[in-house]
């Protein structure tokens, strides 16, 4: 779903209840509030709200992860895990934020660029 946010630019969001199975490729940003079951490929920002899941793969410019991982994100820039978050997986990421009380197990490789995401 493609929605309008007040500066104007194009985002997507998966809205809680709703579920996905398969690959998604977005050239906007994502927002999951639901679930999700696969890869996603986006050349915006991620975001995974409090009520958001995903098991699979992420590969994105930026990702705020205030709900839950499994697997793997790559970040080309940021990544904020946010107090509520939690990932049991793998990070790529230039720059890793994470905050009091957020869940981190798994790996995490930084440096000055993340590997390109695939289109």
């Amino acid at each position: 779903m493609a929605s309008d946010n007040k500066s104007g630019l194009m985002f997507n969001a998966l809205t809680a209840g709703s579920k996905i199975v398969g690959n998604i490729t977005a050239d906007s940003d994502y927002r999951i509030d639901g679930t999700i079951e696969g890869e996603l490929n986006c050349t915006g920002k991620v975001v995974i709200g409090e009520g958001g899941r995903v098991k699979g793969t992420i590969n994105c410019q930026n990702a705020e992860i205030m709900g839950l991982l499994e697997g793997k994100v790559t970040c080309n820039q940021q990544l904020s895990l946010r107090a509520n978050g939690k990932i049991n997986g793998d990070v790529i990421t230039k720059t890793l934020i994470v905050e009091p009380g957020a869940q981190f197990n798994g790996t995490c490789s930084m440096g000055t660029k993340a590997p390109e995401i695939k289109k």
